[in-house]
């Protein structure tokens, strides 16, 4: 199988990407690191096991977002060859109504993460900053050294910290 044709197919970013080879087979791993990859830039190459193909989109659809873009290669050079590039949720719906699309030597490729648009937009290395700050001093100064330290504005980092209580808050 030849990751390299299935990135050129993709549409997807071809200068910069990481092949990162079969992702763990059990979920807790596999999600453990998809997240690990959640904001790298570059485009994303998988392999993964037919019978393990749903559950790995699943996974991806859950951590990387249903819009982000994929593409499943599937038998490449081979006379059932498919190139399938669609939203995550999307690419996770057909294989899901496909049984065939279950089948062979699957390459997944996903676009890599983009920073929101929005200057007041936290990432995740920017929150947890803020949560390892939050855990030994207040929510105001500790807003105000995240600040310091990630040059996002401190009222952004005091509003998404008191988010991020109301949603801890609400889960129980």
């Amino acid at each position: 199988m030849r990751a390299d044709r299935s990135v050129i197919g993709a549409g997807l970013p071809s200068d910069r990407f990481i092949f990162e080879g079969f992702l763990p087979a059990k979920t807790v791993g596999r999600r453990a690191r998809l997240q690990a990859l959640q904001e790298e830039p570059r485009t994303l190459i998988f392999y993964e096991a037919p019978h393990r193909i749903l559950e790995c989109l699943q996974d991806m659809e859950l951590v990387f977002g249903g819009e982000r873009l994929a593409l499943l290669a599937r038998e490449l050079t081979k006379t059932f060859e498919t190139l399938k590039g669609l939203p995550l949720e999307e690419l996770r719906a057909f294989v899901e109504g496909d049984s065939n699309q279950q089948r062979g030597e699957c390459v997944v490729l996903v676009a890599g993460w983009t920073a929101p648009e929005s200057e007041d937009a936290v990432g995740s290395e920017v929150m947890r900053v803020l949560d390892l700050l939050l855990k030994e001093m207040p929510l105001k100064r500790a807003a105000a050294l995240a600040a310091e330290i990630t040059g996002v504005r401190k009222n952004v980092l005091y509003q998404a910290a008191l988010d991020k209580q109301k949603d801890d808050e609400s889960r129980g």
